[in-house]
């Protein structure tokens, strides 16, 4: 499902809304907001559009609650480890959306694959071992990412499509998290990955906060520059597109801040302090 929380700025809940994938989006027949592939043991996916046409609906059901021009910021939380593969081109449709059609209409023709690899996808034994030995084994990739490679995480599911659909990988022009992909939407341009959830992609080097060369080159070729930019999870993405502020009457001041994933995003509500041991052992074992 996809929820939306309306906040005042004393933090008291204004409104809520969510929309279940399966009981209020059925023509897409997904079975918890999800397929699963009889051909292909353990992969399981979720329609891209499936997403974009919830956002459009939970903005439906959220008008009549409350007034969007007094929204003063927008962030969110997305399924950690889910990817949106956008074709060849998509900048300009994202750029020049128009506010008299609907998003689903718009951005159908918009990714060079329409199904989104996700957290509960285990198809990628092989490219897990691969890039492991590419860059000196699993403790050697989990110094470097903070892990060694899990099939869920998004740099294996990435390889996987690069080897089994290169025309897939080659007309790509961006490839986002599921975070990143809705903030794209209401930016009305790419937005960046933020570093807390592209930690959990085994292609981050955790310590410099950068992508890691060594395993990019080991997972696809050109693949920093269809990843783009990392960017502070504190940081703002942009101005809400001008589509929302004509078709939803959003303030067109109103920032659209970094989107993350939902397990980092869970570990912030806790408002825990850590203390980081000066020698640490990777979550390797």
């Amino acid at each position: 499902s996809v929820k939306a929380t309306v906040l005042s700025n004393e933090l008291i809940i204004v409104a809520s809304e969510t929309v279940n994938f399966d009981s209020e989006l059925p023509h897409y027949k997904t079975e918890g907001g999800v397929y699963r592939d009889p051909t292909d043991d353990g992969r399981i996916y979720s329609p891209t559009i499936m997403w974009v046409e919830a956002l459009e609906l939970l903005l439906e059901k959220l008008k009549p609650k409350i007034n969007f021009s007094k929204v003063v910021a927008v962030s969110g939380s997305g399924q950690q480890h889910g990817s949106v593969y956008w074709k060849k081109g998509s900048q300009a449709v994202l750029s020049s959306l128009d506010p008299g059609k609907s998003l689903v209409s718009q951005l159908k023709d918009a990714f060079s694959t329409m199904d989104s690899p996700i957290w509960m996808d285990s198809s990628t034994t092989k490219q897990c071992r691969e890039v492991e030995n590419a860059v000196g084994g699993a403790l050697e990739l989990s110094k470097l990412t903070g892990s060694r490679a899990y099939e869920r995480f998004t740099g294996p599911q990435i390889r996987k499509i690069y080897q089994t659909a290169p025309h897939i990988y080659e007309n790509t022009e961006r490839i986002s998290l599921v975070s990143s992909f809705m903030a794209s939407i209401l930016v009305g341009c790419y937005a960046s990955i933020d570093e807390t959830d592209g930690a959990g992609m085994n292609l981050m080097d955790i310590n410099k906060r950068t992508w890691s060369k060594a395993v990019l080159e080991a997972t696809a070729p050109d693949l920093e520059q269809k990843l783009g930019n990392l960017a502070p999870a504190c940081a703002a993405a942009g101005r809400i597109s001008s589509y929302f502020v004509e078709r939803h009457q959003f303030d067109k001041n109103c920032f659209v801040i970094q989107w993350s994933g939902d397990n980092p995003n869970s570990l912030a509500g806790f408002n825990t302090e850590y203390t980081w041991r000066s020698c640490y052992q990777p979550w390797y074992q």
